[in-house]
C-alpha cells in the first residue's frame, strides 16, 4: 500500500475511539492495568502482524467484538501519554447506542504504524481503554479498509 494511501486510511484509525482528550486528567483506579495493556500490545506487535491481531481480538471490548479490523499487513505500536488518562463516564462509540460495561478511560496516544521494519505512518489521537472485571480492554484500531 502506498504511504499516502495508508496515512489517509489512518485518519479513520481511531474513528471508534474518537480524537478528543479535553478535560481534567483523573487517575485510573489501577493505572497499571492501562499501562500493561499498551505494553502487551507493543510486545505483540514486535512479534508480528499475526500475534498483534490475536492480541487485539482477545482484548477487544467484548460488547464490540464484531468491530475488530484486519491489520492488513501492518503492526501498530501505541505510546500513551499517561498524565492525560481520565475517566469518561457515559461514553459510547460513535454510531452505537450501547455502552461498554466497566469503567471507560480515555488517554492521548501516539500510534506508530510499521510495514515490516519500515515506519509508514504516525498518528496522534486518543484511545479508549475499558477496565472491567480486573482486565483492560480496548478498541482495535482500523489502519486500512
Amino acid at each position: 500500500m502506498a504511504d499516502g494511501r495508508l496515512i489517509l486510511a489512518l485518519t479513520g484509525c481511531l474513528a471508534l475511539t474518537g480524537c478528543s482528550v479535553a478535560g481534567t486528567a483523573q487517575p485510573s483506579p489501577d493505572p497499571g492495568l492501562v499501562t500493561a495493556y499498551f505494553n502487551e500490545l507493543d510486545t505483540a506487535a514486535a512479534q508480528g502482524v499475526q500475534q498483534e491481531q490475536k492480541f487485539l481480538t482477545a482484548t477487544q471490548v467484548p460488547a464490540f467484538a464484531d468491530r475488530v479490523c484486519d491489520l492488513n499487513g501492518v503492526t501498530i505500536t501505541i505510546t500513551p501519554a499517561l498524565p492525560t488518562l481520565r475517566a469518561e463516564s457515559g461514553w459510547s462509540p460513535p454510531g452505537s447506542d450501547k455502552r461498554p460495561s466497566g469503567q471507560v478511560y480515555v488517554v492521548a496516544v501516539t500510534l506508530t504504524i510499521r510495514q515490516g521494519n519500515s515506519v509508514v505512518g504516525t498518528q496522534i489521537g486518543s484511545q479508549r481503554v475499558v477496565v472491567d472485571g480486573g482486565r483492560a480492554y480496548s478498541f482495535a484500531p482500523c489502519p486500512a479498509q
